[in-house]
C-alpha cells in the first residue's frame, strides 16, 4: 500500500449528524473482526461487553478508559472511572460488517475491507443529536482507534485521556 492510499486519521462529517472515520490496520479482516467483537480484546481499546451477533440482541458496553493505556493521562473533570451503555445488534456479517445501536440516540456501523495484507476499518457513527455529542464522539473514536492501531502494531499507545483532550480541541476547530 502506498502512503496515498492511507486515509486521514481524522474523522469527517458525511452529513450534519454523521461522522465517518477510517483506519488501515496491519491485520487481516478476521483478526480485526476479533478486536471488534471479542470482549476480552475490545476492552483493551474500547469497551468490554459480551456480544451475541444476532440482530436484536442487546449487550452492554462497559468503558474503563483509565485501563486502556499506562499511564492513562488526566481524566477530565466529571468523567467517571466507569461508564456503561446498553446497545443492540442491528446486523452482523462476519468479518465484513457490524451495525449496532449506540445507546438510544445513535447508530454505529463498522465495515472491514481487505487492503493488501491489512484491513480498512470504516466506522460510521450516525444520528448524533448535537454538536457536543459530535465532538465527544469524534475525539473519542479517534483516540480509541489510536489505541487499537498501536495494539495491533505491538506498540505502546499514548496516554488515552491526554490524546482525547487534545483531539477534542482539534475537532472543535475542524468540524463546522
Amino acid at each position: 500500500m502506498t502512503l496515498m492510499e492511507k486515509p486521514d486519521a481524522h474523522g469527517v462529517l458525511t452529513a450534519p449528524d454523521t461522522l465517518e472515520i477510517r483506519r488501515v490496520l496491519p491485520a487481516p479482516p478476521e483478526r480485526v473482526w476479533a478486536w471488534l467483537t471479542d470482549s476480552e480484546l475490545r476492552k483493551k481499546w474500547l469497551a468490554a461487553g459480551e456480544m451475541t451477533l444476532v440482530p436484536g440482541a442487546e449487550f452492554e458496553f462497559v468503558w474503563r478508559n483509565d485501563e486502556l493505556t499506562d499511564p492513562p493521562g488526566k481524566r477530565p473533570d466529571g468523567a467517571s472511572e466507569e461508564h456503561r451503555m446498553t446497545c443492540r445488534v442491528i446486523s452482523a456479517d462476519p468479518p465484513r460488517s457490524l451495525a449496532i445501536t449506540w445507546g438510544t440516540a445513535s447508530n454505529v456501523t463498522f465495515t472491514l475491507a481487505p487492503r493488501g495484507e491489512g484491513t480498512l476499518l470504516t466506522i460510521v457513527h450516525a444520528r448524533l443529536p448535537d454538536r457536543g455529542s459530535l465532538l465527544s464522539v469524534s475525539s473519542g473514536w479517534h483516540a480509541h482507534l489510536d489505541v487499537l492501531v498501536a495494539l495491533v502494531e505491538n506498540r505502546k499507545p499514548a496516554p488515552f485521556w491526554d490524546a482525547c483532550a487534545a483531539l477534542k480541541q482539534d475537532y472543535e476547530r475542524r468540524l463546522p
